[in-house]
Order: C-alpha cells, then sequence, then structure tokens
C-alpha cells in the first residue's frame, strides 16, 4: 500500500487544512447524526455500517488566508490516508459498510466548497476505481438528486465519503464515466501502489487527471 503521501514531509502545503476533529462517529462540527437517519432510505449499507462504528468523520478546517491549489493538495492527501486506511479492511467479514469522510470546513480565498472538492474527487476516484475504492463529493446546503430521481436531504457539511465498491451496483452511477465504471465492475485490489505510474505530488496529479476523458453529458 502506498504511504508517502502521508508523510508530512511529501506535503509542501501542509498547514492548508489544519486537523480538527480526528476520526469520530459523531463530528462536533456537523449534525449528522440526524442527517445519517434521513439518509438511510437511499443507502442500504448505511444503517448497518453506522450500528457497527464502521462510519468515521475527520475533520478539516481551512487555514486563513490559503488559496484553492493549496487546499486541494492537503484534501487530496486527506482522501489518500482514507483509501488507504479503507482497503485493507475490505476483504474483512462486513468490509464493504466500512465507509470514510473528509469534511472540511471553513472558507479559502478564491474558490467555494463545490470549487476545491472537484478537483480531488475526480484524481481520487479515477485513481482508486480500479482497486474497488469509491469515492463521492456532497457540498454543504447543496440540492442532490438520487439516480431514482428522488430529492437527497442537503449534506450538513461539505466531505467527500470513501467506501468500498459495490461492484453490481456502482457502476450503475458512473455511467457519464464509461471508462471508470467499468474499471470498477471489474476492480480487485491485489495491494498495488496506486502511484506506481504517477508522481503522488499534487501538480503531477492534477496534470494527470486533467488529461482523463470527462464525463459525458447525458
Amino acid at each position: 500500500m502506498i504511504t508517502a503521501p502521508h508523510d508530512g514531509a511529501s506535503r509542501p502545503t501542509a498547514g492548508a487544512l489544519r486537523l480538527t476533529e480526528a476520526r469520530t462517529e459523531n463530528p462536533a462540527s456537523a449534525d449528522v447524526n440526524r442527517y445519517l437517519s434521513t439518509m438511510e432510505q437511499y443507502c442500504p449499507f448505511l444503517q448497518p455500517s453506522t450500528a457497527r462504528g464502521m462510519t468515521g468523520w475527520t475533520v478539516y478546517e481551512i487555514a486563513s488566508g490559503t488559496y484553492r491549489y493549496e487546499v486541494e493538495a492537503e484534501l487530496f492527501h486527506a482522501g489518500v490516508q482514507a483509501a488507504e486506511w479503507i482497503r485493507p479492511l475490505m476483504a474483512r467479514p462486513n468490509g464493504l459498510l466500512a465507509c470514510e469522510n473528509v469534511v472540511i470546513v471553513g472558507q479559502c480565498a478564491d474558490a467555494d466548497h463545490r470549487e476545491l472538492l472537484a478537483w480531488p474527487h475526480w484524481a481520487l476516484k479515477n485513481l482508486y476505481g480500479p482497486v474497488g475504492v469509491m469515492f463521492g463529493k456532497f457540498v454543504k446546503g447543496a440540492a442532490e438528486t438520487s439516480r431514482a430521481g428522488h430529492n437527497i436531504p442537503p449534506a450538513p457539511a461539505s466531505f467527500l465519503p470513501v467506501r468500498a465498491a459495490v461492484r453490481p451496483l456502482d457502476p450503475k452511477f458512473l455511467t457519464n464515466t464509461p471508462d471508470l465504471a467499468a474499471a470498477v465492475a471489474g476492480a480487485v485490489d491485489d495491494g498495488r501502489d496506486v502511484f506506481e505510474h504517477i508522481p503522488c505530488e499534487w501538480k503531477a496529479v492534477r496534470e494527470w487527471a486533467s488529461s482523463l476523458p470527462r464525463p459525458e453529458q447525458r
């Protein structure tokens, strides 16, 4: 498993995000309990995950005076940490219930939360989809719609959910990225280093992510 991005020395923008709540099941920064209870009807895995203590939240505050690129870099590395936490759990009993959520609070100087989440989310889901790790993206207060067309309650905080892929189901959520859908459908975590062919430094990752086929318009 890749460990280099976990080392502060390999994170030149360290400090753009400040850890305010280490992994917890009930963060003080957001009313997630009410939100999770309303979301259970949309995700059959959510209630058993929370009941077993397998849904965790880690909260980061955006440092004052930081800019988009710095926050993106730190958010990306926080997502890598979450994914590498999830990977060894996936093969264990109830491993599909593991879910780690990377939360950001506060504002940066030149981008809103939707913009801050966009590139890290795109890079992370393409890096980790082939090994069976899924990334989502929710923006605080934003209206969301389920695949069935139902309105989803707005999130109480902006966050990236990280979980094991459900291969029979998740490709249906990726119809506008058919290559990624195929990768998730055939995903196998063989312990590979997802950074084997790309440096883990954010500039290189962002350039790689920008070269990928963009989502098809539906």
